[in-house]
């Protein structure tokens, strides 16, 4: 069983920083790609930013030049560092991770998202 847990989000006022972290725990063998989503209320879930195995990015419009992804393969975990935080980015933060490769008990490939992690930034 595959599980991805987060942690980082808080309260935070505009202009601010934060850091998200997101740890996948199981029998991983690999992981082709991690990512962070985020949902604001009333709203659809959009990709804020990912990186492959092989640590190539993308990110959202919005968040380019404050928003930096990274992540650490050996410990099958991904960061999001937050800067010049807006109250726009208020959401809850989800961690993904796309095409998690586990061999026991069986060979399987799947998609695991996180429970959601809080973030809110006051004006």
């Amino acid at each position: 069983q595959v599980q991805l847990v987060e942690s980082g989000g808080g309260l935070v006022q505009a202009g601010g920083s934060l850091r998200l972290s997101c740890t996948a725990s199981g029998s991983i063998f690999s992981i082709d790609e991690m990512a962070w989503y985020r949902q604001a209320p009333g709203k659809q879930r959009d990709l804020v930013a990912l990186i492959s195995s092989g640590g190539s990015t993308d990110y959202a419009d919005s968040v380019k030049g404050r928003f930096t992804i990274s992540g650490d393969n050996a410990k099958n975990t991904v960061y999001l560092q937050m800067n010049s935080l807006k109250p726009e980015d208020t959401a809850v933060y989800y961690c993904y991770a796309h095409r998690v490769v586990t061999r026991i008990p069986e060979y399987r490939v799947y998609d695991y998202w996180g429970q959601g992690t809080q973030v809110t930034v006051s004006s």
